[in-house]
């Protein structure tokens, strides 16, 4: 695997014999925010995921008349 001599110093990018690139090399800070910000953007996922859930157990029990969750045992349940 050689170089893409065409890239700045910061970022280099390896092709294989066939030109196919296979892997990128690049400064750790860029990296460390790139890590970062992925994981911020994975629990904001989360997050959103769990509030659709719940507006769906709403939903379900309102047409049911299935009982909800106190906020007191919802505060309880979270921080086990």
């Amino acid at each position: 695997m050689e170089p893409d001599k065409n890239m700045p110093n910061q970022i280099q990018i390896y092709t294989d014999e066939h030109g196919n690139k296979t892997s990128v090399v690049i400064p750790y800070a860029d990296w460390a925010k790139m890590n970062a910000r992925l994981k911020a953007l994975q629990n904001k996922l989360k997050t959103f995921s769990e509030i659709r859930e719940g507006v769906q157990e709403v939903k379900e029990a309102r047409k049911t008349g299935g009982k909800l969750q106190n906020l007191a045992d919802f505060i309880n349940e979270s921080r086990s």
